[in-house]
């Protein structure tokens, strides 16, 4: 065998000089052969491509875009956050609360609610001049629903105050979800544990993303050698087929014993390097938690369906101590019923007769 490469995928190596690799390539030795310059001209791209495929400049340009895209979304989940804060708070109206807090939350309603009409009204001269205004209020018409200056000063007072403290309450509450250890916690360990939950999470993101990037990349590489595995033994078995048939007049026994050996042993190791791959994806995709939840689940689950059982059984034997009564019983069972009917039309009239 010439090259134990195959048709299995080759990826060009970083060159010195080049700022990117190219992206796997499925090449033999034979198109290397056939085509002296590809290996040269392919070598040539990789300081203008990345591993993806893409051009460097273009590559640099969407990470920029990826970054201001972060950045936006950064910034509309702050502001989303509070919005959510401030409609959470607004739900409490009602709810038995103190005169201060009751008039702060009406106050922060109506403010939000003119806000809201402003956004609505605010749109661009093209609109403005096609269609009709919402209800017919104009934008000169807000300031007139809005509370008093005082009222508002007060509200825009109280207000981070509030924020801050709900705020708390929802990473307190994130943080017992996160650390359940720490609801047993003093105050001042749970606000340690509060600075260091940010950087705790984004590891545990990091690490997620790092198991899942793991896990394509162990895909891919089972794939590849799927699709590299068989194509060796064909050729292999190729091999031992023009082998077999110069030394047959020779060693015909011994060679068809050793090429039968050598293809079960060789399928043998594929199929133990198959396997292993897909135990150790299996191994870190069902971590033993999720296992034993599932074992949980199906252990409810059978409980429930042989308890449903028993009830059928139950029901069938009342359905056939049924059926050997007879028409006597259903007689009777019809005479129950409009027994019972007549009794709660007349409990309905004393009920009736009792209101008057």
């Amino acid at each position: 065998m010439a090259s134990a490469l195959g048709t299995v995928g080759v990826q060009l190596v970083r060159q010195p000089g080049c700022g990117s690799c190219l992206p796997p390539c499925s090449l033999t030795d034979e198109d290397l052969a056939a085509y002296p310059g590809l290996a040269n001209l392919l070598l040539g791209l990789t300081s203008h491509m990345d591993s993806s495929g893409l051009s460097v400049h273009l590559a640099q340009q969407m990470e920029e875009a990826r970054k201001e895209l972060q950045r936006c979304r950064g910034n509309w989940l702050k502001w989303e956050a509070v919005h959510r804060l401030l409609q959470e708070a607004l739900r409490e109206l009602g709810t038995g609360l103190s005169p201060r807090d009751q008039k702060f939350l009406e106050v922060l309603e109506q403010q939000l609610l003119v806000a809201e009409l402003k956004r609505m009204l605010d749109l661009g001269p093209s609109l403005q001049d096609t269609q009709p205004s919402l209800l017919g209020l104009e934008a000169s018409d807000l300031p007139e629903l809005l509370p008093p200056n005082q009222e508002l000063e007060q509200m825009r007072k109280h207000l981070p105050t509030e924020l801050e403290k709900r705020l708390k309450s929802k990473c307190l509450a994130l943080l017992g979800y996160y650390l359940p250890e720490s609801d047993g916690a003093g105050e001042v360990a749970r606000a340690a544990m509060l600075g260091t939950l940010a950087e705790c999470l984004a590891a545990e993101k990091r690490r997620l993303r790092e198991s899942q990037a793991r896990h394509q990349e162990l895909v891919g590489l089972l794939e590849q050698q799927k699709a590299a595995y068989p194509q060796v033994l064909l050729r292999c078995l190729a091999i031992l087929k023009r082998l077999a048939r110069e030394l047959r007049l020779n060693a015909q026994s011994e060679l068809d014993y050793f090429s039968t050996q050598y293809l079960e042993t060789k399928c043998n190791a594929m199929f133990f390097k198959i396997r292993l791959e897909e135990l150790s994806i299996l191994l870190e995709t069902y971590t033993p938690e999720k296992v034993d939840v599932h074992r949980m689940m199906r252990d409810k689950l059978q409980a429930a369906l042989s308890q449903e059982e028993q009830d059928l059984a139950t029901s069938r034997k009342i359905v056939s101590n049924y059926e050997t009564l007879g028409p006597e019983f259903e007689e009777l069972v019809k005479e129950y019923a409009r027994l019972q009917a007549i009794i709660e039309n007349r409990r309905w009239a004393l009920r009736e007769f009792s209101k008057d």
